[in-house]
């Protein structure tokens, strides 16, 4: 059952289910932020309303800088103004920054360790028609081999939020993923949220398998684990939002709970949030693993549905990978 503890939103199983694209978090916390701090910049790269960024700059004009098509000198740019003590967010979609300008995020951000937030939007294969250029299924990888990052992928609109308000006070390096098709909500302004704290959405007792997922693919999560309960399968689901630094603690306790793992992103297999889970329990806790999430192959064109169940990460990839585990546990 639904996690009483953690005051999600009611009906998030009923198609009527209120949704809302997780980059509009963003553009809502990044505003809430500019108004708390005038240290607070956004910077882009040509694509304002696509990322939202155009609500910050229609109410501080003066605190919004347009890049134009360079996002090598969005990372460059936004790295001076942190070190002179401004808070940069800077926004492009996730395949141009970080994909284009890792490499200055890696010398002037990261490596400097000055607090820029990298904000990577229309991640994953769910952007739909605009196809395998504008698909980012690395972004995750690329942004937590950097020493000093912060990574942090919500799981829905009112999480993306709350992550960009608490990103503008971390006084660290922090990627942030976002996505542009719209999701259902499964939290609410009173749902808890830290970075580093990850939170078990769904329990039961005795659980047979844990899922543990990130992203706005969390509520396909949630309604494996409903069906499963139809089936007899007991499972736990934690929103797992924070890659780095992971909460360990709640990753072992949920593989000794259950004794085996599912973990679900819209993201390559390979270096993901399931990679950083597995290193985890490695070392504290091996149990059997399946990961559900985009295995070696670049997006496509389609429709966001279409594609969610073309590369294996719908509702009914997680329930075979669930009963697959759980044979071999």
């Amino acid at each position: 059952m639904l996690n009483p503890n953690q005051k999600l939103k009611e009906n998030i199983f009923s198609p009527d289910v209120e949704q809302a694209p997780t980059r509009d978090g963003y553009g809502k916390g990044v505003l809430e932020a500019g108004e708390k701090d005038e240290r607070v910049v956004v910077l882009c790269a040509d694509l304002a309303e696509s990322t939202r960024s155009h609500w910050f700059a229609e109410k501080f004009p003066k605190r919004y800088i347009e890049l134009g098509v360079a996002e090598q000198n969005l990372a460059t740019v936004a790295s001076g103004l942190a070190s002179y003590g401004k808070i940069p967010f800077i926004a492009s979609y996730a395949t141009f920054s970080p994909g284009r300008n890792n490499e200055q995020i890696r010398t002037t951000i990261a490596l400097n360790d000055v607090p820029v937030k990298v904000c990577g939007m229309h991640a994953g294969v769910s952007v739909g028609p605009d196809g395998a250029t504008h698909q980012a299924l690395e972004d995750i990888a690329l942004m937590r081999v950097q020493p000093n990052m912060i990574v942090v992928v919500p799981c829905d609109a009112e999480e993306a939020r709350k992550a960009t308000y608490v990103a503008a006070f971390n006084d660290k390096p922090t990627y942030l993923r976002f996505a542009r098709e719209k999701t259902p909500l499964i939290t609410t302004k009173d749902s808890p949220f830290e970075i580093g704290r990850a939170n078990v959405l769904w329990e039961s007792e005795s659980p047979d398998v844990a899922i543990i997922a990130c992203g706005s693919i969390m509520h396909n999560a949630l309604m494996a684990a409903e069906q499963l309960a139809l089936d007899k399968i007991n499972v736990m689901v934690l929103n797992n939002h924070t890659i780095k630094p992971m909460d360990m603690e709640a990753v072992v306790d949920a593989a000794k709970k259950a004794g085996a793992v599912v973990t679900v992103e819209e993201h390559q297999v390979m270096g993901g949030m399931g990679s950083a889970v597995a290193e985890v329990l490695a070392q504290e806790c091996p149990v059997p693993i399946e990961f559900v999430g985009v295995q070696n192959r670049y997006g496509q064109s389609g429709e966001p549905n279409e594609l969610i169940k073309e590369y294996g990460i719908d509702t009914n990839a997680i329930i075979t990978a669930v009963k697959k585990v759980k044979e071999r546990k």
